[in-house]
């Protein structure tokens, strides 16, 4: 009888440790989160939205749509928004801030690699709280456009409020109200680099922890690429830049392949890749950064993995976004499927996705 109780009894106790961790907590996240963000547009004074320090995939697909939520949710015009990120991606930021700060005008992109490694030595990609570093960048922002004082609406309240949907805490539907997705049109606000041919694909592939760097893995990428090349000029957006810990797959050799030196800017590369995209016919990519960007920009996308550990909740909201706002098409593959049925040799998927894109 005594055992039968204590059964109950932990039985019990672990239900409401699971109740407390997967519904009290977020709820609890998401009121301090909101009061934070309140606090921040409340009166008619300078707001701070960043700095944005890091991966270019949560900035596109969570980090801007975040943030034309909290505009509009709170009533914040835009000439009150400064936004900070690097790599001259102010075109993103329309309709959300007049003025951008570019992080690469206030340090070179070796102080910059330092704090980014300094953090993921910490234990922590991600921006969740306000540092030093990221304090000294948001004073030098504001004097540099002659606002002080500002209130700061830092990353780190984004990931807060997304890591419940992230680890399957909350639906998406809780996700879709703090965010407004919306098509990114660049037409007469961005120019493109010269040297870009009438009609090309735009490629972007790095390693990490969806995509490896084996031998079998760089075979694969190359036959897909040649594939499309003998359809298309390839455009490589090869920065040379080593920021964080993602590398660049180069395509040295391949026929038809154009790498566009302009892109090894550090305080322009993101924006030109933004540019190049946006007028591509076919973007191929990792699953991850500029490849959650694409379909937004009107560019049928072709986003590549080998590992879905880390994709799942985010393709699951990029598919229902792009449905939302009348996206271009957005397509995965699989390497290890690739590899598997043997479409490499004969370049069936490379051809049909070539073809769908005619």
């Amino acid at each position: 009888m005594a055992s039968s109780l204590r059964a109950t009894s932990e039985r019990v106790q672990r239900r409401a440790a699971r109740f407390q961790e997967h519904v009290i907590n977020p709820w609890r996240v998401e009121r301090t989160v909101t009061r934070a963000l309140a606090r921040a547009a409340a009166g008619n004074g300078p707001v701070v939205v960043g700095p944005w320090t890091s991966e270019v995939g949560y900035e596109a697909l969570y980090w801007i749509p975040f943030l034309h939520w909290f505009v509009d949710r709170y009533a914040v015009p835009s000439s009150r928004v400064v936004a900070i990120s690097r790599g001259g991606v102010q075109a993103w930021y329309r309709g959300i801030a007049d003025r951008y700060v570019e992080i690469f005008d206030l340090m070179d992109a070796g102080a910059f690699s330092a704090h980014t490694a300094a953090r993921r030595a910490s234990g922590d990609q991600k921006q969740i709280v306000l540092s030093a570093f990221e304090q000294d960048v948001v004073r030098q922002a504001c004097a540099r456009v002659g606002m002080p004082g500002a209130q700061v609406c830092h990353p780190g309240l984004m990931y807060r409020l997304f890591r419940s949907f992230w680890h399957d805490d909350r639906a998406l539907d809780y996700l879709f109200r703090h965010t407004r997705y919306d098509r990114v049109r660049l037409k007469g606000v961005v120019q493109p680099p010269p040297g870009l041919p009438a009609e090309y694909a735009a490629v972007k592939f790095y390693t990490g922890p969806a995509l490896g760097d084996s031998a079998e893995t760089r075979q694969a990428l190359r036959a897909i690429i040649g594939r499309i090349a003998a359809r298309m000029p390839i455009v490589v957006l090869d920065t040379g830049l080593t920021v964080d810990e993602h590398r660049d797959v180069l395509f040295d050799g391949v026929p038809g392949v154009i790498a566009l030196p302009a892109l090894r800017e550090p305080s322009s590369n993101l924006g030109l890749q933004t540019s190049v995209i946006a007028g591509a016919r076919l973007f191929v990519g990792t699953c991850g950064g500029l490849a959650w960007l694409a379909p937004l920009l009107g560019v049928d996308t072709l986003a590549v993995y080998e590992d879905d550990r880390y994709l799942a909740a985010h393709l699951y909201a990029a598919r229902h976004a792009y449905r939302r706002t009348g996206a271009a098409r957005f397509i995965t593959m699989d390497v290890h499927a690739l590899r598997r049925l043997d479409l490499h040799a004969r370049g069936t998927l490379a051809d049909l996705v070539t073809r769908e894109t005619a």
